[in-house]
């Protein structure tokens, strides 16, 4: 990009309002194709059932998912192989294995982001650290700002057990600090994997398959700050408005619980429809800020955390929005699964891939994820590269 481009995309940024400057992103190295999973799966844990084996195939065929990244791999099952056996107290082993590997997902993905960014590491004033995937003292922030060489003086936040959600609730602390601290540039790093909650299948529990058939493993990251600094920094996505709603009564929709087997996460099925009688009026209001009404869904551009097809489906037809509107959540749950906090990052990746074909009139758009709670985050954003 040239100076003179360069500059026209910096002058559409209102001073003294937060934008995401760069964005990264890291896995493990193993890749799941969902067409081998199944088997693959059943044989890890040593488990012979038809009924559930069928069962789990069906699921992963609705699930859209073609390929996922996780951390598990035949090497932790020999090491560990009580973690595939039912009944067995493994979450001390668990926590071993996801307390580094998040801290180094999630190492990469910041270094990724800040080599987009173009600053010095020592530019980075504040660090807001996401992940539902460990639990230690101090915490994955520290090990994060040690691994990447932060300054002692770096501000640290962290925000724990915010599920899919919690990648927006993130980025909505990132935008208050950014724009309370003029001068700050804030790094974002989220980091998950589901080994904290692997465990074989159970006829008791045929709503874990539905986890196994969604979910993956990663890290993602942003920096954000306000007033960019000509020539060398270039906003993505300006951010306006951020609000946060949890809707009383539904907290057991969204379940989890840390036991001595990891954690064990429970989805009730009305959690689609639950979210689609309640998101127009969350829209709407975040909206408003842009002069927007229900009539004009279609004139912004989504970007949704994918929980499911459902939840994407749902949305789709309640707001009456062009199939072309998800194309980016879609795109990142066929690429990587449901990676809870680290999806929206994704998403906002392939947002600017696609934004060459988005009309000059359509800058604005949603931010939204959906998290336990229920909790609804959402946050106005302008696309600055279009």
């Amino acid at each position: 990009m040239g100076s003179e481009e360069t500059f026209q995309c910096l002058r559409s940024a209102v001073p003294g309002n937060a934008a995401i400057l760069a964005l990264g992103k890291a896995f493990p190295h193993q890749l799941v194709m969902q067409e081998f999973l199944v088997d693959g799966y059943f044989r890890d844990t040593n488990c012979d059932d038809p009924e559930l084996k069928q069962k789990l195939a069906r699921i992963c065929k609705s699930t859209t998912v073609k390929t996922r990244y996780v951390v598990m791999s035949e090497e932790i099952l020999t090491k560990y192989p009580e973690l595939a056996i039912e009944g067995i107290p493994t979450v001390k082993q668990r926590l071993d294995i996801c307390n580094s590997a998040v801290t180094q997902m999630a190492i990469e993905a910041s270094e990724s982001c800040i080599k987009k960014w173009g600053r010095p590491v020592s530019d980075i004033t504040h660090l807001v650290y996401v992940s539902s995937s460990e639990a230690r003292l101090p915490g994955g922030d520290l090990y994060l700002a040690k691994g990447l060489g932060l300054r002692p003086n770096t501000r640290r936040t962290m925000l724990y057990f915010s599920g899919c959600s919690g990648g927006v609730a993130g980025l909505r602390v990132a935008k208050d600090i950014a724009e309370n601290n003029p001068g700050s540039r804030v790094l974002l790093a989220t980091s998950e994997t589901t080994i904290i909650g692997f465990r074989p299948p159970s006829a008791d529990r045929p709503y874990d398959l539905v986890g196994v058939a969604l979910f993956g493993d990663g890290a993602g990251a942003m920096i954000i700050g306000s007033n960019p600094v000509l020539k060398t920094e270039r906003p993505l996505f300006e951010l306006h408005t951020a609000i946060q709603h949890f809707l009383p009564d539904t907290e057991k929709v969204i379940d989890g619980k840390l036991t001595e087997e990891g954690i064990s996460f429970k989805l009730e099925r009305q959690l689609p429809q639950i979210i689609e009688n309640n998101i127009q009026d969350f829209c709407v209001e975040l909206m408003g800020s842009a002069g927007y009404s229900e009539k004009d869904f279609n004139k912004l551009f989504w970007a949704v955390h994918p929980g499911g097809p459902a939840i994407l489906n749902r949305l789709e037809k309640k707001l009456e929005l062009f199939p072309e509107k998800l194309n980016a959540s879609r795109r990142a749950l066929t690429d990587y699964g449901n990676a809870s906090s680290n999806t929206i990052v994704y998403v906002l990746e392939y947002m600017l891939e696609e934004a060459k074909n988005v009309k000059k009139d359509e800058q604005w758009g949603l931010i939204l994820a959906f998290g336990p709670g229920i909790t609804f985050e959402g946050i106005l954003t302008k696309n600055l590269t279009v």
